[in-house]
């Protein structure tokens, strides 16, 4: 009777090693649920830049200011009978 026992015992703890240290145990779906946590963060972000960079192509293809806001200010272009000022600061 006490060799049942004790042969169920070691099955039990044989089964509960599994659950918390073997393969799928709970360590490792609590460090997957982290790591899904992290990637829909780093998703979230990414998918906001590409919103962003979607409305600035739609922009640049529709409207001619942006074109024109880019030319000035990346390019230092200017219209005809425009005046450029370059303005800098003084070294104290």
């Amino acid at each position: 009777m006490n060799y049942i026992i004790a042969i169920l015992l070691v099955l039990i703890l044989i089964l509960q090693y599994d659950l918390w240290v073997g393969k799928g145990s709970v360590y490792d779906v609590r460090q997957l649920e982290i790591a899904i946590q992290l990637q829909k963060a780093e998703n979230k972000v990414l998918r906001e830049r590409n919103d962003a960079l979607q409305a600035e192509v739609i922009d640049l293809k529709d409207g001619l200011d942006a074109i024109e806001e880019r030319a000035r200010t990346e390019l230092g272009m200017i219209q005809k009978d425009e005046v450029f000022f370059h303005v800098t600061e003084s070294k104290k």
